[in-house]
Order: structure tokens, then sequence, then C-alpha cells
């Protein structure tokens, strides 16, 4: 085998070609596109399910009627469970979002990388699961007051709740796709040991 500064047929000395390096700085340059875009889409996804859960929260929150026998979101146990955990959804969402935009901008997790990927896996499980059994008991509350009179009286009391009901799925729904992705960072973690795809 020849080195590198052998003459070769024709003379010249012959150098080490530039490529595996050009090739290896492509690779690296777009595997920082694909994280950067990946980043960006848990971002989106994680914004969604903070304005979701808040608007959840805020619509059960203010869903009071004036009268002293007009009902109260907080006469029901199902709706106290509603606007609290999308509450605690939102809170954590709003956190995740700074976590997310401090990644984005300086290429480094709020954590140690292993402690970062387990936290956003197992929160978003727990917050999704919370939130999810949460609008499906004020599903059944709302259902069972349509039921009676309460709906016929108080009707816009009853769209209130049904509309804070609706967009707490649409948080949970948020929150699934956020809890997908984050599994996926879990996926890469145990078989690359790094967060990254390749």
């Amino acid at each position: 085998m020849r080195s590198a500064q052998e003459p070769n047929r024709n003379g010249g000395l012959m150098t080490p070609s530039p490529r595996p390096r050009i090739q290896s700085q492509f690779q690296s340059t777009v595997s920082v596109q694909k994280n950067r875009r990946f980043n960006i889409l848990i971002l989106v996804f994680r914004f969604a399910a903070f304005c979701f859960s808040l608007a959840s929260a805020i619509f059960m929150f203010t869903n009071s009627r004036g009268g002293s026998g007009s009902p109260q979101w907080y006469h029901f146990d199902a709706f106290r469970f509603v606007a609290i955990a999308a509450g605690i959804v939102a809170l954590y969402s709003l956190f995740e979002i700074g976590a997310s935009v401090w990644e984005i901008s300086r290429g480094a997790t709020v954590f140690p990388e292993v402690v970062q990927v387990w936290f956003d896996f197992s929160h978003d499980q727990v917050f999704a699961y919370m939130l999810l059994s949460a609008d499906s008991a004020g599903t059944a509350l709302a259902r069972t007051l349509r039921e009676r009179d309460t709906c016929t009286a108080n009707n816009a009391f009853c769209v209130q709740s049904d509309i804070s009901v609706a967009l707490g799925f649409a948080g949970f729904m948020f929150l699934a796709f956020s809890s997908l992705l984050s599994g996926f960072r879990v996926v890469c973690f145990i078989l690359n040991g790094s967060r990254f795809h390749m």
C-alpha cells in the first residue's frame, strides 16, 4: 500500500482525499437540521396543548351564573377535576415550551440529557392520562345534567361546560402527540445513547 507522500505514476505526490471529511460535515449538517425540525414540531404540539388546556381551564373557572340557586362549576366534583387538571397541564406545557425554546436556541437540554428524556416522556404520559380522565368524567357529568332539568333552566352553564370539556380533549390530543415524540426520543436514547435520531 502506498503512503500519502509516495509519488504516483504521473510523478506527482499523492495527497489524501478530502471526500470523507466533506461527507461527514454534510451528514452532520443534515442531522442538525433534522433535529431542529423535530424540536420545532415538538414545540408546536406543546404550544397547542398549552393553548387548549389554558382555554379549557379559563372556561371552567369562569363558568358561574348569578343567583344562589344557579349551578356553579365548583358544585360538581367532575367539573372541579376538569378545571384543575387543565390548569396543571397548562402550567406543565408552559414549562415544556420554555425547555423546548431553550433546547432550540442553545442546542442543549435544561436538565442532563438522560434526565430530560425520561422527565419529558414520563410527565407527558401522566398528564395526558390525567387530562383524559378529567375530561371523560366531565363528559359523563355533562350528559347527566342534560338529562335533568339543570340544562333547561341554565343552558349557558351547560354550553360553557361542554366547551371547556371539548377544549380539554383537544389539549389531550396535542399532549398525546407530544408524548409520542418524547417516546421516540426515549427509544433513540436507548438505541443510540442520545436523544437525537440519526
